[in-house]
């Protein structure tokens, strides 16, 4: 059941894409998580409503490649999660983005008009048959994660890393609670969050 971890970290069986370049700043923590993990991975941009056919072109090479997961992120309406979970059996993880980068009228990033709920609500309310799993708004960190997770069916290593990371969540919420006990809140505020 369980395979050889040199699996992961030569080949890519992850793949990490985002409908725009701007997607980037929010996408790169989901890249931080596989790092942090060994996990090689292969990252593109393809715009569900600019390049159509490079979404359905991608879909086909990932399912040749053996990627395992997909992790797709796009904001305001967000179609690129549910649109690459219809060309392909492979898991989609959808992140909803809530800044974007009007490339045509700024180089400054904006707030999405619904605050990051047209995206969430874009890639949550697939049509039954089209499953996309979905993260909170923002939350790249946690598709990593879940794809980890996914992951770690096969490989038993990834599974006791997965193990190690919850006890040093764990340790980490024990450290900085004693911290408060210690300071009490107002100073750990201040000290915590400088301005």
């Amino acid at each position: 059941m369980f395979h050889d971890p040199m699996s992961y970290s030569k080949k890519p069986l992850i793949g990490i894409i985002m409908g725009s370049s701007s997607d980037s700043k929010i996408m790169h923590s989901a890249a931080v998580i596989l790092d942090e993990f060994g996990i090689k991975h292969e990252d593109q941009i393809v715009s569900a409503h600019r390049t159509p056919t490079r979404l359905s072109d991608y879909a086909r090479y990932a399912e040749k490649e053996g990627f395992k997961v997909i992790i797709a992120g796009a904001g305001g309406s967000a179609h690129l999660p549910g649109m690459i979970a219809s060309h392909t059996v492979i898991p989609v993880i959808g992140v909803p983005i809530m800044v974007y980068n009007d490339k045509a009228n700024s180089e400054r990033f904006k707030f999405s008009a619904f605050g990051g709920l047209d995206s969430l609500l874009s890639i949550s309310e697939m049509p039954t048959g089209s499953p996309v799993v979905t993260v909170g708004v923002n939350k790249a960190a946690n598709a990593g994660l879940y794809a980890v997770k996914i992951l770690g069916n096969e490989f038993a290593d990834l599974r006791r890393k997965l193990g190690k990371y919850k006890e040093l969540q764990h340790k980490s919420v024990l450290k900085e609670s004693e911290e408060m006990k210690k300071l009490g809140l107002t100073k750990f505020t201040s000290k915590k969050f400088k301005k």
